[in-house]
């Protein structure tokens, strides 16, 4: 999740960046378009006399105000598009942190209950041990197959192995050998 999410942080800043320099170069056209109006305006108040100069180099000042307000227009527009990108980058990192809070908590939780649980099985385990005593388990060791099949069961433990330790238990036959042959290996 970390990389998608420092890819998308990527994407969201070369997209600021791409429209900062879009909004800039256009500031700049208005600027260049700026002096060209201001030449054009030069020159038509050299080629006519009195009214018509005060006319086009009042044009000129108009022409000139609009293209300042253009740009002071585009530089406001290029700072509030930056802020916010800035303000979404960081709803989108604290949303993430919490994510990862909340997924870290979480994770320990699952230990913490598989720990409990490990103990409750432990516990259990030692107490049934302890009721039914060594020397009872010692006789279910020596005594066949059916009988520790029963007092097993009526201990209440199921998925457990008996052996005396001497004999060697051949596992690719125990499951076929515990269900009476129904699973094949």
């Amino acid at each position: 999740a970390a990389p998608r999410h420092d890819a998308e942080r990527r994407e969201q800043d070369a997209k600021g960046h791409l429209e900062r320099q879009v909004i800039d170069d256009s500031a700049k056209a208005e600027k260049e378009r700026l002096v060209l109006l201001g030449l054009q305006a030069e020159s038509a108040a050299i080629e006519s006399t009195g009214a018509s100069k005060a006319e086009a180099k009042a044009v000129a000042a108009a022409a000139e105000i609009e293209g300042e307000s253009q740009v002071h227009i585009a530089k406001l527009r290029a700072e509030a598009q930056r802020v916010a990108v800035e303000a979404e980058l960081s709803a989108t990192e604290a949303q993430q942190q919490a994510e990862l809070c909340f997924q870290a908590e979480m994770n320990k939780l699952e230990v913490e209950k598989a720990k409990q649980l490990s103990e409750i099985d432990t516990l259990k385990f030692q107490k049934s041990v302890g009721a039914v005593g060594r020397s009872t388990i010692a006789a279910m060791a020596r005594a066949g197959p059916e009988m520790q099949a029963k007092l097993l069961k009526g201990l209440g433990l199921q998925g457990y192995l008996m052996t005396d330790g001497n004999s060697p238990i051949n596992l690719m036959n125990a499951a076929s050998q515990l269900t009476g042959g129904a699973v094949t290996v």
